[in-house]
């Protein structure tokens, strides 16, 4: 992915101590990623910088809603999405990001581009199962769901016809084994 200008962060211009900046994160973003999974999104991501003599530290949240379908009814939803990630930046010789929370850049930069750890924040935030909060408690109407609801197997009636079903001649071997 290239670059967006939006999250270059020059820390070469900024004062030792703290520094906040917010981003609002929409469709567009992601589509700089290739990444398709989310309908839309409304998230709010805030980068806190603590500028240290000799290293960075950063804190990133985010707080928002992703668009997603379910991974059952394929109905689409709001997911709420948080998270918290926190990366240390030091200088060094080489650029090495080898560590998820340590990123080692040359001592020439003067600027760092925020752009990947805000999407992998966002994107490990968001569960493997997306379930519709109206399947759990009940209250989704959706095709989907009436059609699974007429195609639920039974089991009860499954095992009712199983016992009248019995072959005669069973009864018989089950007398052998009963003698002994």
């Amino acid at each position: 992915m290239k670059s967006i200008n939006e999250y270059l962060i020059p820390f070469v211009g900024l004062k030792i101590g703290k520094h906040q900046f917010e981003y609002n994160i929409r469709k567009k973003f992601f589509d700089g990623f290739s990444f398709d999974e989310f309908e839309n999104c409304d998230i709010k991501a805030i980068v806190m910088l603590d500028k240290k003599a000799t290293m960075l530290e950063i804190h990133f949240s985010h707080e928002g809603t992703v668009n997603v379908p379910c991974d059952l009814t394929g109905e689409l939803f709001d997911l709420p999405s948080t998270g918290k990630l926190k990366l240390i930046v030091q200088f060094g010789d080489e650029f090495n990001n080898d560590n998820d929370e340590l990123l080692i850049i040359p001592n020439g930069e003067h600027q760092i581009d925020l752009s990947q750890y805000i999407y992998e924040m966002i994107v490990l935030s968001i569960p493997q199962k997306r379930i519709h909060p109206g399947v759990e408690d009940g209250t989704l109407q959706s095709e989907t769901l009436e059609k699974l609801k007429k195609l639920q197997v039974n089991e009860v009636k499954e095992e009712e016809n199983k016992e009248e079903n019995i072959d005669p001649r069973w009864d018989k071997l089950k007398k052998l084994l009963t003698d002994k």
